[in-house]
């Protein structure tokens, strides 16, 4: 027999108990206990320093001041990058340094399937639809005081963006099946990997909520981007699964500048599964070249290739440039890097590390040629850059 203490500690085995024939209010009350159950544990907080922004390099420096300078306000964030880069991350460090009592919210959009997704956000009331056995309160009542996060936010459908921006602007929400106003309580941050003014182009995202979103943006950039932030998150992610698992793991320094040359195109999640499967095949042990992934040497090996690609083959070819490429392919992301880089590298040498007459021989804004200086970790080799 199923005790009640039991029940309370795992609503799921209430469902042995129920009478067959099974009614469905009886069935719907026990689906709601569970899903509040995991929302419970969903929304719970990570062990302390599990979300800390890692890495020395500019870039993450500069998102660390950001969050300094939005984290008291109420000011509404948006936060852009490629997938696994550490949004959510970005978004707890700012609710963390807010000072705000309540809880941390993160829901996912593009995961919670449309015909759900009003009743997970703004709750609903006994009766509003099929199954609604009980009123139950949304994400936005349970973030009260507190952060909420909207992650993947490109993917909300268009119906729901509607209602968003009435409660960005109002700062009331009305549960489904209800015509009652409810005021709320949080501070809004949204994400997403997508490239929302193209979306709106598109028409599959309202250019009004995107303008109520971006109130203070951050973007945050690719991991291969940012090489110098590599040893530190390695390092970070030893750290976790050793106290974790009690494994000691060492990387070795050659293994470690393959890491920094790879070009992450998971990002950061990509690099903590390595990490992890790295443990698991060496525990205790010293991590060298020849142990890591073949996918990720095999790359790494094919980057001289696309460095004397990008320094010797592009050539004028009738009002264009005609590009040898590798028998085998290569990385286009990093290959433009690259281009980019030389390039902004040749124009500091030939204007003597004098960032206005380097951006004029590039033909871009001296604001856009500092930015991406201090992205790719440049400095002239003749004159101070200034």
């Amino acid at each position: 027999m199923i005790t009640g203490d039991l029940h309370k500690e795992y609503p799921w085995a209430r469902l042995h108990s129920l009478n067959y024939p099974v009614r469905l209010d009886a069935l719907g009350e026990v689906l709601a206990e569970i899903r509040a159950a995991h929302r419970k544990t969903d929304h719970s907080d990570p062990k302390p320093g599990s979300d800390r922004l890692i890495g020395n390099s500019a870039d993450t420096g500069l998102v660390r001041r950001l969050i300094e300078q939005v984290a008291p306000s109420l000011a509404t964030v948006l936060i852009t990058g490629e997938s696994g880069t550490g949004k959510e991350v970005v978004a707890r460090q700012i609710h963390e340094q807010s000072g705000r009592k309540g809880p941390f919210v993160a829901v996912n959009c593009g995961a919670i399937p449309e015909n759900l997704l009003e009743s997970e956000l703004f709750g609903h009331e006994r009766g509003a639809f099929t199954g609604a056995v009980s009123a139950r309160a949304g994400r936005f009542e349970q973030a009260k005081g507190g952060t909420f996060f909207l992650d993947e936010i490109g993917d909300m459908p268009t119906v729901m963006q509607v209602k968003l921006l009435r409660v960005l602007e109002e700062r009331v929400i009305e549960r489904v099946g209800s015509a009652d106003s409810i005021p709320v309580d949080v501070r809004l941050i949204a994400a997403t990997h997508r490239d929302l003014p193209k979306r709106i182009e598109a028409g599959k995202f309202r250019e009004d909520l995107y303008y109520r979103l971006s109130v203070f943006p951050i973007e945050i950039a690719p991991l291969r981007e940012r090489p110098k932030d590599i040893a530190p998150l390695v390092d970070e992610f030893i750290r976790r699964l050793g106290a974790e698992d009690s494994v000691s793991l060492q990387m070795s320094q050659d293994a470690l500048q393959v890491l920094e040359r790879y070009a992450w195109p998971g990002n950061v999640r990509e690099l903590a599964n390595l990490i992890e499967r790295l443990v698991v095949v060496r525990p205790n042990g010293r991590v060298k070249r020849s142990d890591l992934p073949w996918p990720i040497v095999e790359r790494e090996e094919a980057a001289p290739e696309v460095r004397e690609v990008v320094s010797s083959t592009l050539s004028p070819v009738s009002g264009g440039v005609r590009v040898t490429l590798p028998s085998d392919g290569l990385d286009l992301k990093q290959y433009l890097a690259k281009i980019e880089q030389d390039m902004i590298h040749q124009a500091l040498m030939e204007s003597d590390g004098v960032v206005q007459r380097a951006a004029e021989l590039l033909g871009v804004g001296r604001t856009t040629l500092v930015e991406k200086i201090r992205r790719y970790e440049l400095k002239s080799t003749k004159k101070k850059v200034h």
